[in-house]
């Protein structure tokens, strides 16, 4: 077995957490499974399932989190690991296809699968590394302002049909290579909750190719939290401010050269 899993929780309840184990253990590849809970109150029965469960006693952040499960990974020199919601569902056997894919293409560090609705429709997961006004000043305008942008920013001229590079790729379902990790380091524990995904990606992005593959789907049952929750919109803005502090705001030239290429290959 050459893949561990983690999931991080908080205020989840059993059921809504059994299902994703029971999906997980029917995969051959799958070695330990680690639910790593930042809810304030410890749930006993999580015990119960085929995981590891460990409890924080507070909420130390989504990157932290899984941290503490890559690192079990790391010292159990296991190839693969993977960074999943608890909101995923999918087929066990894709798991076998993505390994088999990234065991034949070793310059691959990160992959995401097609990433579906529930309703069929496609989720655009595929980014470019975002400016400000990507991921901060565009929820606050009308978005018919910002429709065009945004196509360009997700991505969508690649028709999401074919395997792609792509520098920022979502945190809901990131399967990793183990080596990459070592090189490039884990999640940056500096940010509690939102542009952790996009900061990992970039870095491996920068070692490694991080692609994305439709030969391979799931389902992501998605809620923008930070959209409806004053709460949620103001952390999430804050460690927005924390990315561009560390990789630039306006000055970027490494933004500016990778989003430059990654969009001269779409138009190939």
């Amino acid at each position: 077995m050459s893949l561990n899993v983690s999931l991080v929780l908080y205020n989840h309840s059993l059921s809504e957490i059994a299902p994703l184990v029971e999906t997980l253990r029917k995969s051959e590849t799958v070695s330990d499974i680690f639910l790593i809970d930042n809810s304030p109150k410890r749930n006993l029965e999580f015990e119960s399932l085929k995981a590891f469960y460990h409890f924080n006693g507070k909420n130390i952040g989504y990157g932290a989190a899984h941290n503490i499960a890559i690192r079990q990974t790391i010292e159990q020199n296991i190839p693969f690991h993977l960074v999943i919601n608890p909101d995923i569902s999918f087929e066990p056997s894709i798991l076998k296809k993505i390994e088999k894919y990234m065991n034949n293409n070793t310059d691959i560090g990160q992959l995401m699968p097609k990433v579906y609705y529930p309703n069929g429709e496609i989720q655009y997961l595929c980014k470019l590394l975002p400016t400000p006004f990507d991921l901060i000043f565009r929820r606050f305008l009308p978005q018919k302002w910002t429709q065009k942008r945004t196509e360009k920013f997700e991505m969508r001229a690649s028709g999401y049909n074919k395997i792609i590079d792509v520098p920022y790729l979502s945190g809901c379902f990131m399967f990793l290579r183990t080596s990459a990790l070592k090189e490039v380091g884990l999640f940056d524990e500096r940010f509690f909750m939102y542009p952790e995904d996009v900061d990992l990606t970039r870095r491996i992005h920068g070692k490694f190719r991080t692609v994305f593959s439709p030969e391979v789907s799931v389902v992501h049952h998605h809620a923008q939290g930070s959209y409806s929750n004053t709460k949620l919109l103001i952390i999430h803005s804050m460690n927005m401010i924390k990315y561009f502090n560390k990789w630039g705001w306006v000055f970027d030239k490494e933004r500016r050269k990778i989003n430059r290429e990654i969009s001269k290959q779409l138009n190939d």
